[in-house]
């Protein structure tokens, strides 16, 4: 294995002081940029707790992914059944024998929160909510949701109904970066059905600080929890936080962790798309070497105060082994600093390095033993 430290104390700038460190009332929080799945910050991310309505985000990627590849359109009608008209809690205030299209159960899904929509929308795509249940931990097993168990479509308690703050944070950033034409509905401010008009639920919108969703949450084992996105100059964050004792203070919470995000840590590029890392040896290969660069732009975000402390360094198993296609991941940079939650990066080659002919593998097989 070669290693080689390609940068140390990178953007020296003067090393600024630490910041302090950071504290929440919340039960259990995680914040993550959701570009690069980075962990700014973390209390308790791996905790099992009921997430209430954050649950819905499942039920909502479902749907987005039906409504993608072409099982379901905005305009198909949904019957209402009597278990989605009975559903207490948070309501989009639906008949029982109605039929409602499915994007208006979105809405009311998204911005009211509605359990009767969740269910309807669950019974519509699954024919029952125990079966749309087993197809959210489906897709939770897909994506590595190691530590998450769905038993309903909305969040209503269930001993055998959780997840963590770590895993709503990565299907959070599936639903935002997977289905960004649907997104935007978390962004409606509100909504009417039935000549009711409700609020959108997130406290956040509007504030000022670049929030366009995603989820609240209530019951009284899961306190008040929020799923929360928010975009500044081209960089978004995602904070989940669980088990807040009020509205206020989850609005409160909210506010200043998304705000630290952002103001706090930076993004950096540490190398441009295509910019040669190293130059490494290639065994039985026509060419004797091979460069080694970015695949696209290697950007890590970070606290400011601790960037002069990054080391990055390379690494690959020298000498490679021909063939190489162009662009093969071939090494990995990875990035440290205090603070940070280890970052690995894909490198790749730039050119393609056949084989060598017959008589030069001969030949290196000759100056290999010689070695």
């Amino acid at each position: 294995m070669r290693l080689l430290v390609l940068l140390c104390c990178l953007l020296l700038s003067g090393l600024a002081a630490p910041a302090a460190a950071l504290e929440t009332q919340a039960r259990a929080a995680i914040l993550i940029d959701a570009e690069t799945g980075t962990v700014l910050f973390e209390k308790n991310a791996d905790e099992h707790l009921p997430p209430a309505s954050m649950s819905k985000i499942m039920t909502a990627y479902l749907v987005f992914e039906q409504l993608t590849d072409g099982r379901l359109s905005l305009a198909d009608e949904i019957l209402v059944s009597e278990k989605a008209w009975r559903m207490e809690g948070s309501k989009m205030w639906i008949e029982v024998g109605e039929r409602v299209s499915v994007e208006n159960l979105l809405r009311g899904l998204i911005v009211q929160s509605g359990n009767d929509a969740a269910v309807a929308l669950a019974e519509g795509l699954s024919g029952s909510e125990e079966a749309f249940a087993r197809e959210m931990n489906e897709k939770g097993a897909l994506f590595g949701l190691a530590h998450s168990s769905f038993r309903n479509s909305t969040g209503w308690p269930d001993p055998e109904h959780y997840t963590t703050a770590r895993d709503l944070a990565v299907l959070a950033r599936h639903l935002i970066n997977d289905f960004p034409e649907f997104y935007q509905l978390y962004a409606e401010r509100e909504f009417t059905w039935a000549k009711i008009t409700q609020q959108n639920r997130n406290p956040l919108l509007g504030r000022g600080l670049g929030v366009d969703g995603i989820k609240t949450g209530h019951t009284t084992e899961a306190g008040y929890c929020l799923a929360v996105s928010g975009l500044q100059d081209g960089k978004r964050l995602i904070l989940i936080v669980f088990g807040l004792s009020s509205e206020k203070t989850r609005a409160e919470e909210g506010e200043r962790l998304l705000s630290w995000g952002f103001r706090e840590f930076a993004s950096y590029t540490l190398f441009k798309s295509g910019e040669v890392l190293d130059v490494a040896p290639v065994f039985m290969g026509a060419e004797s070497s091979v460069e080694l660069v970015a695949p696209h732009d290697l950007d890590v975000r970070m606290l400011r105060s601790v960037r002069a402390q990054m080391t990055v360094t390379l690494r690959y198993q020298a000498p490679l082994v021909a063939p190489l296609a162009a662009g093969q991941e071939v090494a990995i940079l990875s990035v440290e600093a205090p603070g940070l939650s280890p970052i690995d990066l894909p490198v790749v080659t730039a050119q393609a390095v056949d084989e060598a002919g017959l008589f030069g593998r001969m030949l290196e097989g000759v100056f290999s033993l010689v070695d």
